[in-house]
Formats: C-alpha cells, sequence, structure tokens
C-alpha cells in the first residue's frame, strides 16, 4: 500500500518541524513540507492525499491559496491552521470548502493528527463507494443483466445503449415477469450519472394517502405523525436516476403534481414553502397501455408524452425463441451452484416441453420453473416430467399458438384426461363428447395415458 502523502505548508521552520516530526510519527504518512505558497503550488502534480497551510503567509492568505489549490486539484481536502481564532474567517474558508479549520494553541499537533484521521476515513469510505458503483455497473453489462441473442433482444439492447448516452426520459412496457427494473438499472449503471443514486418506487404498493409524501417529501408538522423533515425519493434521487414502477397507478391528482414537478424541476415539500432544485433522470415502467388510459381519462396525456421519452417495449419471453433455453440454462446452471449440486442438464423432452409452454410470468416464471426442477430431478439430467408449469394463468395462453382445430382438441382432451386421472367415460361427459372419440384417439395413439 502506498503511503499517505501529506503537504504541509508552514513559514514557520520551527512550528513546521513540530507538525512533520509529530505526522511522521505514524509510518503510512509520507510528509512534505513547503514554506511559502509558490512551492506548493508547484507540487500539486505530485497529487497529495491531504493539504495543510497556514493561514498567514508572506504575500497570501489562506482563502487565496485555498481558490489555487482547488484549481489544481479540485478533490484535495485542505485543512487551514490560522494563528486567530476569527469566527467570521473560519466560517468562511469553510463555506469555500476547506475541510477543517484549527486555530494555533498547544493542542494543533493533536487537533490535526485527528483531523487527519477522520478525513481518511471518509476517503477511504468514497473510494470504496466507488468501487461497489464500478462493480455494480459491470453487473449490469447489458450482455450480462438480460441473456438471449433473439432478434427482438438484440433490439433491446440497442434501445438501452442510446439511453445510457443521454439523460432522455424512458418509458419500460412489458408483461409482468420480462424484467422492466432491470433494464432501469443497467440504463443507469451504464450511463453518466452511474455514481449517482438509483432509486426506485413501486407505485402500486405504497398506499395513495402516503404517495404524495414518499415522492416529494414532507416537512416537519406537515400532518398528524410528521415529527420531522422527510425527503422524498425524488430529492434522494437528485443527479441521479428515479424508477417509478407501475406509473399508471398514479392517481390523478398526484399526476398533476408530478408533472409540475418535471416541468419546473423542482419541488415543495408536503406543507412547505422552499423550493429544492432537481437534477433527476426519470424511467418510468408499467405492464398497461398507457396510451389506451389517456383515452379512458385515467391518465394525464401531457403528464403521457412528458415521460413516454424513448420507449422500450420489452418482449414476452414467448416470442423469443431459442432464449427461453439459454435462459432455463443459465437458471439451471445458478440454482445448482448456489445449493452445492452437481451440475444438471436439459433433456430433450424437457427442451421440447419448455419450447412449447407460453410463459405467462414470462422470465421471472422460468427461473420459478428451473429452481423447481433441479430439486424434483433424480439425476444429472432434467426430464420432461421435472417441468412443472406452476402458473394459474398458463391454460389461458395455450390459444396464442396456431394450431389446426385437431391439435387443439387433442391438446384439450389430453389435459382433461391428465386432471381426471384417465377417467374417459367421465371426460367424455365433462367435454359432451363421444367416449369412442377418446378410445379412437387413444387406439391411433395420438394421445397416450
Amino acid at each position: 500500500m502506498e503511503n499517505y502523502s501529506i503537504f504541509i505548508v508552514e513559514d514557520d521552520p520551527w512550528y513546521g518541524e513540530i507538525l512533520d516530526y509529530h505526522l511522521s510519527l505514524n509510518p503510512d504518512y509520507a510528509v512534505t513540507r513547503f514554506t511559502s505558497a509558490a512551492d506548493c503550488l508547484a507540487n500539486l502534480h505530485k497529487k497529495p492525499d491531504l493539504i495543510s497551510i497556514d493561514y498567514s503567509l508572506p504575500g497570501t492568505n489562506g482563502a487565496e491559496l485555498f481558490r489555487n489549490i482547488r484549481a489544481g486539484n479540485p478533490d484535495v481536502p485542505v485543512i487551514v491552521i490560522s494563528g486567530q481564532e476569527n469566527v467570521s474567517t473560519a466560517v468562511e474558508l469553510l463555506k469555500m470548502g476547506v475541510t477543517d479549520y484549527i486555530v494555533k494553541d498547544d493542542n494543533t499537533k493533536d487537533l490535526l493528527w485527528n483531523a487527519i484521521i477522520r478525513i481518511r476515513e471518509t476517503q477511504s469510505l468514497k473510494k470504496e463507494v466507488e468501487t461497489l458503483r464500478e462493480e455494480l455497473g459491470q453487473k449490469y453489462e447489458f450482455g450480462k443483466i438480460i441473456k438471449g441473442s433473439s432478434p427482438a433482444i438484440r433490439k433491446i439492447f440497442a434501445l438501452m445503449e442510446k439511453a445510457a448516452k443521454t439523460n432522455i426520459n424512458v418509458s419500460v412496457t412489458g408483461e409482468t415477469g420480462t424484467g422492466k427494473e432491470l433494464v432501469a438499472k443497467a440504463i443507469h449503471y451504464n450511463s453518466e450519472r452511474k455514481k449517482k443514486p438509483f432509486v426506485a418506487v413501486n407505485m402500486a404498493a405504497i398506499p395513495g394517502e402516503l404517495l404524495e409524501s414518499e415522492l416529494f417529501g414532507h416537512e416537519k408538522g406537515a400532518f398528524t405523525g410528521a415529527v420531522g423533515r422527510k425527503t422524498g425519493k425524488f430529492e434522494e434521487a437528485n443527479k441521479g436516476t428515479l424508477f417509478l414502477d407501475e406509473i399508471a397507478e398514479l392517481d390523478m391528482s398526484l399526476q398533476s403534481k408530478l408533472l409540475r414537478v418535471l416541468q419546473e424541476r423542482e419541488l415543495v415539500r408536503v406543507g412547505g414553502h422552499e423550493k429544492v432544485k432537481l437534477d433527476v433522470r426519470l424511467i418510468v415502467a408499467t405492464h398497461s397501455d398507457l396510451a389506451e388510459e389517456v383515452k379512458k381519462g385515467t391518465f394525464r396525456e401531457d403528464l403521457y408524452y412528458r415521460i413516454m421519452g424513448l420507449p422500450v417495449e420489452l418482449p414476452p419471453l414467448r416470442d423469443r425463441g431459442n432464449d427461453i433455453l439459454l435462459l432455463a440454462k443459465c437458471f439451471l446452471d445458478d440454482f445448482c451452484h448456489e445449493n452445492k449440486m452437481e451440475p444438471q442438464v436439459l433433456s430433450a423432452g424437457a427442451k421440447e416441453k419448455l419450447m412449447k409452454y407460453h410463459f405467462p410470468g414470462n422470465v421471472r416464471e422460468l427461473k420459478a420453473m428451473m429452481d423447481l426442477a433441479a430439486v424434483m430431478s433424480n439425476g444429472k439430467e432434467i426430464a420432461e416430467d421435472d417441468i412443472s408449469y406452476a402458473s394459474a394463468r398458463s391454460q389461458d395462453f395455450f390459444l396464442t399458438e396456431e394450431k389446426t382445430m385437431k391439435e387443439y382438441s387433442t391438446y384439450i382432451i389430453r389435459n382433461f384426461l391428465k386432471k381426471y386421472d384417465n377417467n374417459v367415460l367421465l371426460v367424455a361427459d365433462k367435454l359432451d363428447i363421444g367416449k369412442s372419440t377418446i378410445y379412437k384417439m387413444i387406439q391411433q395413439k395420438e394421445i397416450v395415458i
């Protein structure tokens, strides 16, 4: 690990030596002393980790030197040490961005020591956060977050890339389970805002009477129970991205306020008067048809055009072809790895069964299906019978397949036989068909029981 580089600017050689000696007791510190502002400025290219300056230097003062340091190295923390206990000077310097202000006395060296420890801890935390954000960015690379190579998904990648290069609002639509929030995160963590917050709000999960406060914040005493100021989600997301999921659930009265906030780029907390400036990138999502909601009068047309921005319509899993098998393998591999199980593969029958299914729950349902299949499997291969259709809506989707009437009839009879334990007479009665029809299909092996 490299030593922590500290510059000390002190025109009094004796006092500078005391500070140098005291700080050098820490072997991690590399202290460099200067007796003039010019010498310090000439060495800023060495990128010190911290600078301590005397306020009263020949030919300049602490404020002027601080401004010059900031011009050449805007991120370096600066501590000012002054021989005068002038409160107004200290306040002015701190407003300018000085990290700490210390008065010269018998405790100065100890105060400086403690101040450096605090600053170093803060810097370490900032670096840790930066590292985590970089890791998040890598985690949310488009190809890692959405697996697939189908034409429908390649189109989504292209749109996400365009969205990440600009600050345009984005509207993500698609059926439940297609991954709308993951797309929003990927856009954020691949944009210039990736080092700022990503804040997600599910509009449908928050009671209507609390939603205004949740989004815009409130002041102390704004309503019963408001015991202090609360920062809303918009303020939390300032400089970053706010993701509003299920935007269609927003009440008409709040749609008006949201529109005003987006237009003015500022908000007023509930019960307050202060205007808070905002710089927020908005991404919204819904499984509803917002254009249809506008026609019905349940969604404001002006808000619709404000939030629409770049539309990204996620395809349902059933329209993604072989991506189904690619995703199934990924989910299966992940589950086996996380649960310390032997790797498993999909049998030909399991693959065929997956490709014939319509996944009303989309990617989310496929993951649940593969997790269960891994548990139910008795070997290293997922058999057809290990694949279970758990969705309560699965039967509603079989009509989306382009089959002949005979194929549909066979499908229906086969499912009824399975449901009623191959009781041909009962199934014939339920479907109002002749039992001979079923027996003939069984005889011709169109149905196997």
